[in-house]
C-alpha cells in the first residue's frame, strides 16, 4: 500500500543520505580542529578520528522531516474530499511535532554527553525527561493503559490488564533502556550505528508487512515516515564508520 506521501518520504530520505554522505567528509577536519577527536584503537597507528558525527547526521534527519511535515497534511487525509473539506487531523499533526521535539531533545542531550562526558546517573534521568512531551500527548489524546497479556498468564489475570500510571513509568524506563543500550557501545567501530540499521530495517519490514495486511494503517505509515529518513542517515554514517574506519 504505497501512496504519494510514502514516495515523497522515500525521495527526501534518499536526498538526506546523499547530503549526509557529502557532509561527513567535509566536516571531518572541522571536528578535528575543534578537538572533537578520539583515537582509533582498531588500528596500529592509533590515528585521531573525528567524534560526535552523530549530531551531524541527526541534523540532516531533522531537516528531512521538517521538509516532510506539510506533505501528509496536504496530500493525505487533510485534503478536500469531494465538495467537503475533511477535518484536519490535529492529533496526528501534534504527534509528529512532539515526536520531532523528543528526538531533537535527545540529540541535544547526546551532544552534551559527548562534550561533558555526563555521569551515568544523568544518562538514566534525562531520556525519561525527554519523553515527557510525547507521553503527555499520548495521555491527552489516547490515555490507553491496558496491555494484552501473554497466553500463559491469561488464565490468572485475564486477556488484558489495565496497569494505569505504571504504563507511563514503563514507557519512560523504555526510553532509558533503548537510548543507553545503543549508547553504551559508542566508540566500537560500526557497532553503534550498525544496531540502528538493524533496528530500523526490522521496524520498516514489520510496518510494510502490516500495511500489506491492512492492519493499523495510519500508525504504520507514521512509523515509516520516521524510520525511512533514520535508516537513510544511519546508512550514511555507517559508510564511514564500518568495522574498518574509513575516515
Amino acid at each position: 500500500m504505497i501512496n504519494n506521501c510514502l514516495i515523497i518520504n522515500a525521495l527526501l530520505s534518499t536526498g538526506g543520505y546523499v547530503i549526509a554522505v557529502r557532509l561527513i567528509p567535509g566536516f571531518r577536519q572541522k571536528f578535528i580542529d575543534k578537538n572533537r577527536v578520539g583515537k582509533d584503537l582498531c588500528k596500529k597507528n592509533k590515528k585521531e578520528i573525528p567524534e560526535s558525527m552523530g549530531v551531524l547526521i541527526g541534523l540532516v534527519f531533522l531537516v528531512v522531516l521538517f521538509l516532510f511535515i506539510p506533505v501528509p497534511f496536504t496530500l493525505g487525509e487533510a485534503t478536500k474530499t469531494g465538495s467537503k473539506t475533511a477535518t484536519f487531523p490535529h492529533e496526528k499533526f501534534v504527534e509528529l511535532l512532539v515526536a520531532l521535539l523528543s528526538i531533537a531533545v535527545m540529540m541535544l542531550l547526546g551532544f552534551i554527553d559527548d562534550i561533558f562526558d555526563l555521569r551515568w546517573r544523568y544518562k538514566l534521568v534525562l531520556p525519561s525527561i525527554a519523553m515527557i512531551p510525547l507521553l503527555m500527548v499520548y495521555a491527552v489524546y489516547y490515555n490507553l493503559t491496558t496491555i494484552i497479556m501473554p497466553k500463559f498468564l491469561r488464565t490468572f489475570v485475564g486477556y488484558s490488564l489495565d496497569i494505569g500510571a505504571l504504563y507511563y513509568i514503563y514507557m519512560g524506563m523504555l526510553a532509558v533502556f533503548c537510548t543507553n543500550a545503543i549508547n553504551i557501545l559508542a566508540g566500537i567501530n560500526g557497532l553503534e550505528v550498525g544496531q540502528s540499521l538493524i533496528i530500523s530495517t526490522s521496524i520498516l519490514l514489520f510496518n510494510f508487512i502490516e500495511l500489506s495486511l491492512g492492519h493499523q494503517v495510519d500508525a504504520h505509515k507514521f512509523s515509516i515516515y520516521l524510520m525511512l529518513p533514520f535508516l537513510a542517515v544511519s546508512l550514511a554514517l555507517w559508510k564511514f564508520n564500518k568495522i574498518f574506519m574509513l575516515l
